[in-house]
């Protein structure tokens, strides 16, 4: 077995092909499951730079789970996770008084940066010192060590590495321990319209930006930023006549969408060459952020300069140097009012002045989170 990374993972075309997680099992209360939902069993290890580690973050605080699945951070900067390879990867904080207090990026240029932040933590189940070593104690074959995870504390087990399965537990498994039970957000009646979402927004915007990004031929960018430019123009679409991509019910789809919008701007503009678009010129889409980062427990995930530390410090290979962009301060206009609750009313007159009310869709009430 190989370890390996994301850029790693091309074709031979010079086309970046993600390779499905592979750690894919699942926390049920059906009886006999091996995962049962239970109070303080669970355990998740995230990045609070990593898009696909957020969404749990983001699911995790709706529902109000936090003293019912414990976290712990990893530091943003990849770092070599063994002498005898070159792999590099996510990396435990180092709260210790002992050596030194700073590191390079694994080239050994940029910085110094930091070998902890108050956010960050050291492993509290193996005291590993990275994540791969995670993976390495339960005996992992595929070599992608990779988060969010999701690890069963009385088993001493990983139960899945996928995010939008970890998503879809969080919000249905574990409403007996929630504080928010009655957020629900894959409501039964809306499964097919975030289906057919997610289906283009994984590979467009979310895998899309990644695929600009790690392209190695100008056809493959070509490509994936011609699908990821009109994937941006019909979310705007969308989201210019409802409040949520799914419909007017905030789901789990708008936390997968959310993710890579709040990195567009500051990261995947200039670092993955995504420039046909801006989410900050978009008053539709930069309003839809808003919408979502004021949310209750929301904004407190969002850690910008560990998202920015991340992308520009861990790849030398794209950014020699590690020199972090300034960037404009987008998290700033997350903070202006977002006016969204204007399409609720329009709605609600236009529902009003239909007369054949029989004809609406179950979809169609009024209901946000």
């Amino acid at each position: 077995m190989t370890a390996r990374t994301g850029l790693d993972e091309t074709s031979p075309g010079g086309a970046f092909k993600r390779t499905d997680a592979a750690w894919r099992n699942t926390i049920s209360k059906e009886p006999g499951s091996t995962f049962p939902p239970e109070k303080d069993r669970y355990h998740l290890y995230v990045a609070n730079a990593c898009p696909w580690a957020h969404r749990t973050l983001i699911a995790r605080a709706l529902k109000g789970l936090e003293d019912v699945i414990s976290i712990t951070v990893v530091m943003p900067i990849w770092q070599r996770t063994n002498l005898n390879d070159t792999h590099t990867g996510w990396m435990f904080a180092d709260h210790s008084s002992s050596g030194s207090n700073v590191v390079t990026n694994s080239a050994g240029r940029g910085g110094p940066f930091p070998v902890s932040y108050p956010s960050t933590e050291a492993d509290p189940i193996f005291n590993a010192k990275s994540v791969r070593e995670i993976y390495e104690k339960v005996n992992d074959e595929d070599g992608k060590y990779t988060v969010p995870i999701l690890f069963d504390k009385k088993l001493k087990t990983i139960v899945s590495n996928e995010s939008s399965e970890i998503i879809q537990m969080l919000n249905s498994q574990f409403d007996e321990f929630a504080s928010h039970p009655e957020v629900d957000l894959e409501p039964e009646d809306m499964k097919e319209a975030m289906a057919a979402v997610d289906s283009w927004i994984y590979q467009s915007l979310n895998n899309g930006v990644y695929r600009c990004g790690f392209a190695q031929t100008q056809d493959a960018y070509d490509t994936a930023i011609d699908e990821l430019t009109a994937a941006f123009d019909r979310a705007e679409e969308i989201l210019s006549r409802q409040r949520y991509i799914a419909g007017n019910r905030f789901t789990l789809s708008d936390i997968r969408l959310f993710v890579t919008l709040l990195r567009f701007d500051e990261v995947y503009v200039v670092y993955f060459k995504t420039n046909t678009r801006s989410v900050a010129n978009s008053p539709v889409l930069l309003n839809y952020c808003r919408d979502i980062y004021q949310m209750p427990g929301v904004a407190g995930t969002v850690d910008m300069h560990q998202i920015k530390e991340h992308y520009y410090c861990s790849h030398p290979d794209l950014n020699r140097f590690s020199i972090v962009p300034r960037g404009p301060d987008f998290e700033r206009l997350l903070k202006d009012p977002h006016g969204r609750e204007t399409l609720d009313v329009k709605r609600r007159r236009l529902t009003f002045s239909d007369e054949d009310k029989s004809s609406l869709k179950s979809d169609d009430s009024i209901e946000t989170f």
